[in-house]
């Protein structure tokens, strides 16, 4: 049996070989204190259910170029050549016809932690030397806090969430931290880029030794792990910024704020407190968030004059900001910390992305260099549009709409390219997306599995997994450096991103300037040694490629050097390092926003149209919360050991809280459909008095199974019936967390879950 060999997944770092049965055996390379269970999961990579062998097409595209039969039709596996000869005259035909901005380069980047082989930059290169493609802006993850966070510090959010105070400032100097849509260990799990060891468990074991009170507002009490003995205040799901408000005016009712820093590194913070205190006609005492949220007023006074006491931390999950507005809960979180004036301050302030990947465990030992990737160029076409927004975009072409203080156009999309992303996992409301779907001329997709994207394409390249090619991963949210080997040959005939890409580029004439003469290997070893002289530029050395790759995960910290953060130079001298704003300080009112139109100048509480306090909730009274899953990255492996083991008959759990439960005549175990009027979806039970009453949760990432005679979705994808809306014009951000359903028992046969099967093949 040969040796296991080492490679690298966003979630850890593994050494996979071939089992004595000939099976993928799997185990976490030894650096890691505490790998995560995912890694198991490596070893369906090679399902033959789910793999794609050959290049296929859909029968009625082949045909005719038909696009109503789109995720519902047979498909054709056909030759390599004839494959790449369509995909070449379709982008040549939309070209000609309506322009590069008719292209829309769909991805998403988690498809690999390899720095090369990233699909998205593969596909963006090759579309850009193409001519280029309407592009997307921001993340599902995060999207409205990527475009607030800028209007009030000035700086990028997810920089601006690697600013947080070290593990051991906040045990030094934090009194109390209170964490808004708590800080799940699952999210601790997976970073872009990879995670060379694990520790979160540790650091948290550190803060609870310190003595640090940590508070948790939000509607699971497990979203912060159960040892670190966090005090657990339930709110109502989306009720954020009620408390927040109502945190602030407690401040402000004692005389407990900080006018000195107020003065020197805020604006417009009168104009909010006028707000806060009923400017508008309603003042945001504890009772009025206390009737909104769920939490009484005397906590929440209670728990002002702790923050307002010692040095207190601010912590926001991402979950908080996927809602109507969800603006607003960041806007407020920095307003009330402000009020505070503890921001800057070892252990103070405001920790963004609370419990996600390693943005609270890093500390201060991050690359001060850029990690190579393939380089992707300029976008000669201008044009992008929110990711979240796809569905308007395919069904509203020509019209306009908002976004970030400016009004945009949709340009009409005539082909979709997508590779290395699943939107009918993350994207909202999927029904709507499916007839959406139909609208371009042609769909290609490059997948290694027959996903429900791969399944609504025209045609499918393909393409080989992390196991199959050799690469190395590296996160600039990462201390580590990790070769990745290549442990098996590819599936069937699938070839990598970069060799399906390239075979269209010598068919559309600019094959040579795509691969710049380099061989798939030639190319690593030159995102090596780009890594490696952008590192010796700020005196990191780093080995040479072949060293590299014969060894084990390279851990940078003892080289790395310890680095200041620009809140602190900012709080130290405001004049000399002033904040990119217009202002140059914290903007608690911005002229921008209110300019704009789109929102008032400060943070404020807009109520949501669906969620418990609305009048919706009297035909669904259950609000639905779809959160990232513990037993896989996303949707990626859902197939896998880990992710299947967690399912209940098959499909995916549905917690509720027992007395939800028993009012439905639920029991654990049993078959649910979940519903509103968007959609309905098949779930096993799971009761848990963990949930407040009144809230349903699921995690995303069950494989789309649509049953059209039945008209639901067999497996437990909550997308179905989630919202495919807007936080609002500012960010034009997911909003899946805004959704009520109500829940019951489904009687009779369930209908098999289909998703874990190839689709049906045919002949021409």
């Amino acid at each position: 049996m040969p040796e296991p060999r080492l490679t690298a997944t966003h979630w850890g770092n593994y050494l996979v070989g071939t089992a004595p049965d000939g099976g993928i055996s799997v185990r976490p390379n030894g650096s890691d204190p505490e790998p995560s269970p995912i890694g198991r999961s490596l070893a369906a990579a090679r399902d033959p259910g789910v793999r794609i062998a050959r290049p296929a097409v859909r029968r009625g595209y082949l045909r005719d170029r038909d696009r109503s039969g789109r995720g519902r039709e047979p498909f054709v596996e056909v030759g390599w050549d004839e494959a790449l000869d369509l995909a070449a005259g379709a982008l040549r035909g939309t070209i000609a016809a309506h322009g590069n901005r008719a292209i829309y380069g769909g991805s998403y980047g988690w498809a690999s932690a390899g720095r090369f082989h990233h699909a998205q930059g593969q596909l963006h290169r090759f579309l850009r030397l193409a001519g280029g493609y309407t592009d997307s802006v921001d993340t599902y993850s995060f999207a409205a806090a990527e475009v607030i966070v800028p209007h009030i510090i000035g700086l990028n959010a997810y920089y601006a969430g690697k600013q947080a105070p070290t593990t051991a400032e906040v045990a030094e100097h934090c009194r109390c931290l209170v964490l808004f849509g708590g800080a799940p260990s699952r999210n601790t799990q997976v970073n872009p880029g990879g995670i060379g060891a694990h520790d979160d468990r540790g650091h948290l074991a550190e803060l609870s030794a310190a003595g640090v009170e940590i508070v948790h507002v939000g509607p699971l009490r497990d979203d912060v792990d159960a040892a670190v003995g966090a005090r657990w205040l339930p709110c109502r799901p989306n009720a954020d910024v009620p408390v927040l408000l109502a945190l602030v005016h407690a401040v402000l009712a004692e005389n407990l704020q900080d006018d000195d820093f107020l003065a020197r590194y805020t604006v417009g913070f009168d104009e909010f407190a006028r707000y806060v205190r009923g400017g508008d006609g309603v003042p945001k005492t504890p009772e009025w968030a206390a009737g909104l949220s769920g939490v009484p007023a005397a906590e929440i006074r209670a728990l002002a004059r702790k923050l307002a006491s010692g040095r207190s931390l601010i912590g926001l999950s991402y979950a908080v900001q996927r809602a109507r507005y969800g603006e607003q809960p960041y806007w407020a979180a920095w307003a009330l910390a402000a009020a505070l004036g503890y921001i800057g301050l070892p252990g103070g302030g405001v920790q963004m992305g609370s419990g996600v990947g390693k943005g609270t465990t890093l500390q201060r030992r991050v690359p001060p260099f850029r990690i190579g990737t393939i380089p992707q160029g300029p976008n000669p076409v201008p044009d992008t549009v929110p990711v979240s927004r796809i569905a308007e975009l395919l069904e509203r072409p020509g019209e306009p709409y908002r976004y970030n203080g400016a009004e945009r156009v949709y340009p009409e999309i005539d082909l979709v390219y997508w590779a290395g992303g699943n939107p009918f996992h993350h994207h909202q409301d999927l029904n709507r997306l499916r007839r959406a779907w139909t609208r371009p001329g042609t769909v290609i997709v490059n997948e290694h599995s027959w996903t429900a994207t791969a399944r609504h394409a025209d045609i499918v390249f393909p393409v080989t997994t992390t196991l199959e090619r050799e690469d190395f991963a590296g996160s600039s949210s990462d201390h580590w450096l990790t070769p990745m080997h290549r442990v098996f040959e590819p599936y069937g005939e699938a070839r990598d991103d970069h060799a399906v890409l390239a075979a269209l580029a010598e068919r559309l004439g600019f094959g040579a300037a795509f691969t710049e003469g380099r061989s798939t290997a030639e190319w690593v070893e030159h995102v090596w040694e780009t890594t490696r002289s952008d590192a010796a530029a700020v005196g990191v050395e780093l080995p040479a490629y072949r060293d590299f790759r014969t060894g084990p995960p390279l851990d940078l910290r003892p080289l790395l050097p310890e680095r200041d953060h620009d809140l602190e130079r900012f709080r130290a001298a405001p004049e000399r390092h002033p904040l990119r704003t217009p202002s140059g300080r914290i903007e608690i009112y911005s002229h921008t926003i209110a300019e704009a139109g789109d929102l008032l100048g400060h943070p404020a509480w807009y109520p949501d149209r669906e969620w418990l306090g609305d009048p919706r909730a009297e035909r669904f009274p259950l609000h639905l919360l779809s959160n990232q899953p513990a037993t896989r990255l996303h949707s990626q492996h859902d197939n896998g050991a880990t992710s299947r083991d967690a399912k209940i008959a098959g499909r995916e759990p549905l917690r509720l809280h027992p007395a939800d439960a028993a009012e439905r005549g639920l029991r654990d175990g049993d078959l649910a459909r979940v519903f509103n009027d968007r959609g309905a979806f098949l779930a096993g039970v799971a009761t848990s008095d963990a949930l407040l009453p009144g809230v349903a949760q699921i995690a995303t990432g069950a494989w789309y199974d649509p049953d059209d005679e039945l008209g639901l979705e067999r497996h437990g994808n909550p997308n179905v019936v989630t919202p495919d809306i807007g936080t609002s014009p500012l960010a034009q951000g997911p909003s899946p967390n805004s959704c009520l359903v109500q829940v019951e028992r489904f009687d009779g046969t369930p209908p098999p879950v289909r998703a874990f099967e190839p689709p049906e093949f045919g002949s021409r």
